[in-house]
């Protein structure tokens, strides 16, 4: 399992912006991610005195974004940094996040990867429940 600081380490998302608390399991093929921020009054995605489901889309590019970091770091390589490009079959099942207690938990999935771009699918759950799940593609910065 892998903590925030070694998270911190691996994406471009510092500070409040960086949504995942820890790394419960990864492979090369998949991540499965523990977020508790949702319910904190500070979180900068918040509006207002709410956290909407939309911003599940973000928790869900994060979770490739850690994915992506991990890969790289473990065939000591530059990680490459990547733009989201596209969001396709998101589904939402609740209208607000910040109301839900207890941890948020994400597993993303490649299911195509090229040189340049990579697409991914992601859920994420809060107590056995399904909040979102989507595919997101991803264009990588090459060198």
């Amino acid at each position: 399992m892998l903590g925030r600081d070694e998270i911190l380490q691996l994406v471009p998302h510092q500070g409040g912006m960086c949504l995942w608390d820890e790394v419960v399991a990864w492979s090369a093929q998949e991540i499965t991610l523990r977020a508790s921020n949702h319910r904190d009054a500070l979180h900068p995605l918040r509006h207002g005195d709410q956290l909407a489901a939309i911003h599940l889309c973000e928790y869900g590019a994060q979770a490739m974004a850690v994915h992506g970091g991990l890969r790289g770091r473990e065939r000591g390589g530059a990680v490459q940094p990547g733009v989201l490009v596209a969001l396709r079959d998101v589904q939402l099942q609740v209208a607000r996040l910040d109301d839900l207690a207890g941890a948020l938990e994400a597993r993303a999935w490649v299911l195509v990867e090229g040189e340049g771009s990579q697409q991914y699918a992601f859920r994420i759950h809060h107590q056995g429940q399904l909040l979102a799940e989507g595919r997101a593609a991803v264009m990588l910065q090459l060198p």
